[in-house]
C-alpha cells in the first residue's frame, strides 16, 4: 500500500488538496471555495467531506501518514493561523492544526504558502540539492520562504522571511499591511500593474496597453505585450527587476543564498523578470558575493505547486518524527 501525505493549500478564495507520494507525485487533486466569510466549522465539514470523496475516486490503495497545510498567516511553531486578512470570519487566533487533527485524525504541520513553496522546490525543484536557497513567490503580493543549511528558516515566532515586506521607498506605494513602500507593492503581479498604468501616464510613445482598463489589465498581458517589444511593458519589467535585484542584493548580504528561485505569475515571464533582476542584484552585489548567486525560476513543472509545497511539508516533518503542534 502506498504512503501519500495529503497537501492543503487554503487561499481567501480556494482550497486545493491532493496526495503527494514519496517522489513527488501529486494523486487525486480537488479544490472547493474557501468561503472565508463562513465560519471554521463549516470549512472543516466541507474539507473533510472533499477528503472522503477524493480517497474514494483514486484507485490505488493509498494510506495517509501526515497532513501539511499553507495557509495566509500559518505559525509552524504552534499550529495557529494568527490575524490573517482574508480569513477573517475565522477570528484572530484559529488553531488550525489542532482542528483539522480532530476531524481527520493525523498528524497536521502547517506553516505558511511561502514556506510551503520553499520546501516543494528543495524537495522536488530547483532547489533540489541546495541547503541555503530563498524562494520568492510573485503572486498578488510577495511571500518568501528562506531555506538555511537545509531547514526552513522560521524565526522566534515562526513568522521569518516575510521579505514582500521590506521597505524599498519611503513614503512610497500603500501596502494592504498598513505600511508604504513595501517591496511587494512594486515587485509583484498587482505592483508590475500599478507601475504600468503609472507609466502610460507619464509615456509619450504608443502602448498597446493604453486602452486596457485598470481592472482587466493582468501580468500575463503585460508579459505578452513585452514579448512585442511593447515599450512601456518592457520598461515596467526592467523597472520592477532593479527593485528586486536591489532587495536581492540587500538579502544577499544577510544569508548568502546560492540561489533564489522565483516563483508564480510573474514569474511566469520568464526571462523578462530574471535578466533585469540579475542584472541589478549583481549590480548592487558586495564584491565577495559577486557571481555566486543563481537566479531561478520554478522546477516543479507537472504538479500542482501549492498541493506539492505543503505535502512536502508533511513528509519532512514526518520522516523527522516531528511532534505535531496542536496548540488550541
Amino acid at each position: 500500500m502506498k504512503e501519500v501525505t495529503l497537501g492543503i493549500d487554503i487561499g481567501g478564495t480556494n482550497t486545493k488538496l491532493g496526495f503527494v507520494d514519496e517522489k513527488g507525485k501529486v494523486h487525486g487533486e480537488s479544490s472547493i471555495p474557501t468561503f472565508a466569510d463562513q465560519s471554521i466549522d463549516i470549512f472543516l465539514e466541507r474539507l473533510t467531506s472533499q477528503v472522503d470523496l477524493l480517497k474514494k475516486e483514486i484507485k490505488e490503495s493509498m494510506t495517509i501518514v501526515a497532513i501539511g497545510i499553507g495557509a495566509p498567516n500559518a505559525n509552524f511553531h504552534n499550529g495557529k493561523i494568527e490575524k490573517a486578512p482574508n480569513l477573517k470570519a475565522w477570528g484572530d487566533d484559529v488553531p488550525l492544526a489542532y482542528f483539522v487533527n480532530k476531524a481527520l485524525h493525523l498528524p497536521v504541520y502547517i506553516t505558511n504558502d511561502a514556506n510551503a513553496a520553499a520546501l516543494g522546490e528543495l524537495q522536488f525543484g530547483a532547489a533540489k540539492g541546495l541547503d541555503d536557497v530563498i524562494v520568492i513567490t510573485l503572486g498578488t503580493g510577495l511571500g518568501s520562504g528562506i531555506i538555511v543549511n537545509g531547514e526552513l528558516a522560521t524565526g522566534h515566532d515562526g513568522f521569518a522571511g516575510e521579505l514582500g515586506h521590506v521597505s524599498v521607498k519611503f513614503d512610497g506605494r500603500i501596502c494592504g499591511c498598513g505600511k508604504k513602500g513595501c517591496l511587494e507593492t512594486y515587485v509583484s503581479a498587482t505592483g508590475i500593474k500599478r507601475t504600468v498604468f503609472k507609466m502610460l501616464c507619464e509615456h509619450n510613445g504608443n502602448s498597446v496597453l493604453s486602452n486596457v482598463a485598470y481592472d482587466d489589465l493582468d501580468a500575463a498581458m503585460i508579459s505578452e505585450a513585452a514579448n512585442n517589444r511593447d515599450a512601456v511593458a518592457l520598461e515596467a519589467f526592467d523597472y520592477t527587476g532593479m527593485i528586486l535585484g536591489i532587495k536581492l542584493a540587500d538579502t544577499v548580504a544577510h544569508l548568502s543564498p546560492a540561489a533564489f528561485i522565483l516563483t508564480g505569475g510573474l514569474a511566469n515571464a520568464g526571462h523578462l523578470i530574471t535578466e533585469p533582476t540579475k542584472k541589478y542584484m549583481e549590480q548592487n552585489l558586495m564584491p565577495i558575493f559577486k557571481g555566486k548567486v543563481k537566479i531561478l525560476t520554478s522546477g516543479i513543472k507537472d504538479a500542482n505547486p501549492a498541493i506539492l509545497g505543503s505535502g512536502a511539508l508533511a513528509w519532512q516533518e514526518y520522516k523527522k518524527n516531528t511532534p505535531p503542534k496542536v496548540e488550541k
